[in-house]
């Protein structure tokens, strides 16, 4: 029985808890000994954490057994990527410019999802500092991805991606600053959401992008989507009785977001908006100049907040930091500040005209990712095929950043192929 509780949904094993099935002790007993077992366990977590887990395990079965359960997820283990500070763990972000880092408090998400009983298997491997799309990190480790272990697993959250798609973790924490969360759940099957900027505290997460970096989780389900939000933030799940597509607007974001799909993604897209027409969904095609010119802003933007947040420490010692993603941070470098500030002044501009663009829809659908999965090796050695298809990788992803607002992609049915919705600032409830 054990071996099927790790491909269960986070959700249907806290109902297992609930009703007496499911033992939290010998569910994580379950986890770990999976992850000991998996032959990519050294390549998808850096760090585990099995006697915090086992005794947030016992206390969780004995609050079940008192009736005493602290949220629908009480008892049900999950992994965190590597910039969540966790009590008596090291947290360095997959890079060796933090080895060593002093333990700070924990993060207040990862208090939050502690308060609320879940058990915490350990830290997964992620891309350096968070800063590239690809997943893929010489230093540390570079996670396999599910649908080919030689191709790119995306990023930055990575190994968060790849504890859910490998059944090593019902629910893998990563963070989402131009795609992190949404481009390596895409790759791997899952679901994954991107929450509004300033929603979920930041404290306690080693920053990347602080104006853009998110919290969010990867899933199998939507329904572990809605859980996870909540427990994160202390708060109440959606509601998702009777969720309906029947009068649902639906605006298919063509500008920069469609046409330079290749074919493979373009399709799987085509055939999910077929089953959401399908299902009621009344679909309009919407082309919005001001994304094309957002999307022009998204070097200096990204790029000099990158640079800032970290140059004095990765100049100390550039050496530590794989060449491709020390030239990434390098490229916000040369910006002025004025420059920077007219910047965020014009996307400020820009996101008003998104907003009223967008106003009449419930959301805001575009391919997750307008490319298939890379091969890892290929980027390795190829320092220009690597800046190209990084770019490519968070092309549409940067969108939803840029304008401010959350996103959820599911899987397509097309393997590698995610369908992404975008609603307004604060909308993850009705995504």
């Amino acid at each position: 029985m054990t071996d099927t509780w790790t491909g269960m949904t986070a959700a249907a094993l806290g109902r297992g808890i609930a009703d007496g099935t499911i033992d939290p002790v010998e569910l994580t007993e379950a986890f770990l000994s999976a992850i000991e077992a998996h032959q990519f366990a050294d390549r998808i977590y850096a760090r585990l954490t099995p006697d915090r887990a086992r005794a947030e395990a016992r206390a969780a079965a004995a609050r079940a057994k008192a009736g005493h359960r602290l949220s629908a997820l009480d008892g049900v283990p999950i992994s965190w990527k590597d910039l969540y500070d966790t009590a008596g763990t090291a947290t360095e972000a997959g890079s060796h410019q933090l080895a060593g880092r002093p333990h700070p408090p924990e993060a207040r998400v990862h208090q939050n999802a502690t308060a609320a009983g879940l058990v915490c298997l350990g830290k997964t491997h992620m891309t350096e500092l968070a800063f590239s799309g690809l997943g893929l990190n010489p230093k540390t480790a570079s996670p396999p991805n599910v649908n080919d272990p030689d191709a790119a697993s995306g990023g930055s959250s990575s190994g968060a991606a790849a504890s859910v798609a490998h059944g090593l973790a019902p629910i893998g924490i990563g963070s989402d600053t131009a795609g992190s969360v949404r481009l390596p759940a895409a790759w791997n099957n899952l679901v994954g959401l991107k929450t509004t900027a300033g929603r979920l505290p930041l404290d306690g997460v080693v920053p990347l992008c602080p104006r853009f970096d998110t919290v969010g989780p990867l899933t199998r389900t939507v329904e572990d989507a809605a859980l996870m939000l909540a427990v994160l933030e202390g708060g109440k799940p959606a509601d998702l009785t009777g969720a309906t597509l029947t009068g649902v607007r639906l605006g298919v974001l063509n500008t920069v977001a469609v046409a330079q799909a290749e074919d493979k993604p373009r399709a799987g897209f085509t055939r999910a908006l077929g089953k959401l027409a399908a299902g009621g969904a009344a679909i309009t095609s919407l082309d919005i100049p001001a994304m094309t010119e957002a999307m022009d802003l998204a070097l200096i933007l990204f790029g000099a907040e990158a640079y800032g947040t970290w140059k004095d420490q990765i100049e100390a010692n550039p050496s530590a930091m794989f060449d491709n993603v020390l030239q990434r941070f390098r490229g916000g470098a040369p910006f002025a500040a004025a420059d920077y500030v007219a910047a965020w002044q014009q996307l400020e501009r820009l996101r008003a005209d998104y907003h009223a663009a967008t106003a009449g829809f419930d959301a805001i659908v575009l391919p997750t990712c307008p490319i298939l999965p890379p091969n890892q090796q290929k980027l390795m050695h190829d320092p220009e095929y690597f800046g190209e298809r990084n770019l490519s990788t968070l092309r549409n992803t940067r969108i939803g950043s840029l304008m401010g607002v959350p996103g959820l992609t599911l899987p397509t049915g097309t393997p590698a192929v995610g369908i992404l919705f975008q609603g307004p600032p604060g909308s993850e409830e009705r995504l």
